[in-house]
């Protein structure tokens, strides 16, 4: 018994405190997985089961000064994450082929590092997006889509931050953090009130955008298979069929809710502008319902 302890003891050691950075490993819900995976836990149950019953007999909350100054908080911080991500590598040092980690204690090296873990940060407070869903009764908007995203992201970012905060993995959240100053904006405006609704016609858009950022991942991501700087390649055994599920589940979203409906001709003769005039052949199908009921008599 002991022995198995102290084998999984070492395991323990050795993936969460050796092979981890030494500049990250202490920060507040970095040192172990237990604290992240405890909130994630809570937040499915809260989501899934216990939120839900809850409201199950009670009105929707309304929550609409909350969710004005959550959205423009988080457009503050999809902000600073974008400019950070520029102004420390990707718009001055950083390759756009390969690109390192810098493990040092520079004040460079540490500046990537802190955005990153801010990064980290910011996915775990977007939880309340759907926490917000719920206490309103905006079930809909809780799709697989959404659920995925929301549960895979704060577990990518909490990676990032422990063994590699920095270097070519961070394009993403780059991108990533523009597109959320587009989506938050948009948020924020919807939540202002009926009389901002004129400004709100570009929702699509946004998709569109999401869509593009995982084209541009996977992309980016797939040179590391083709150059090779320090940046572990294994890496894309992850990166790049996420990048692909998750542009397959945006555009499954945007077909179902963008895409054209199907309109049936037979079943409704005024379908396609025909209004029980002729089509093209010079008849419709309502027309040969008569002719054949005629037959019939």
């Amino acid at each position: 018994m002991s022995l198995s302890n102290n084998t999984v003891t070492r395991f323990w050691h050795r993936i969460f405190v050796e092979l981890a950075d030494p500049r990250t490993n202490d920060w507040f819900l970095i040192t172990s997985p237990v604290p992240g995976l405890t909130i994630l836990g809570l937040y499915l149950y809260f989501t899934l089961k216990w939120g839900p019953r809850y409201m199950a007999d009670k009105k929707p909350f309304q929550l609409q000064n909350t969710l004005i100054v959550y959205n423009f908080l988080q457009v503050l911080v999809s902000c600073y994450l974008f400019y950070e991500g520029l102004a420390a590598g990707w718009m001055t040092s950083y390759s756009w082929k390969c690109q390192p980690v810098d493990f040092s204690n520079s004040p460079e090296a540490m500046r990537v590092a802190r955005g990153v873990y801010i990064y980290f940060l910011a996915k775990i407070s977007e939880l309340l997006d759907t926490i917000f869903f719920v206490i309103r009764k905006k079930d809909r908007q809780i799709t697989f889509l959404h659920m995925y995203h929301h549960t895979v992201m704060p577990m990518i970012s909490w990676g990032a931050t422990k063994y590699y905060p920095g270097g070519h993995g961070t394009l993403i959240g780059v991108i990533n953090s523009f597109v959320h100053i587009i989506m938050y904006t948009y948020y924020m405006l919807a939540a202002m009130g009926p009389q901002y609704q004129k400004f709100l016609g570009w929702k699509r858009h946004i998709t569109t955008l999401q869509m593009l950022q995982f084209c541009i991942a996977f992309l980016h991501s797939s040179q590391l298979l083709f150059y090779d700087c320090g940046y572990p390649r294994w890496s894309v055994v992850f990166t790049l069929p996420n990048s692909i599920f998750f542009y397959y589940l945006f555009y499954d979203f945007y077909d179902k809710a963008y895409g054209k409906p199907v309109e049936k001709t037979i079943d409704n003769p005024k379908a396609n502008g025909m209004n029980g005039h002729s089509n093209k052949n010079g008849k419709v199908q309502t027309e040969k319902d008569d002719r054949e009921r005629k037959k019939i008599k």
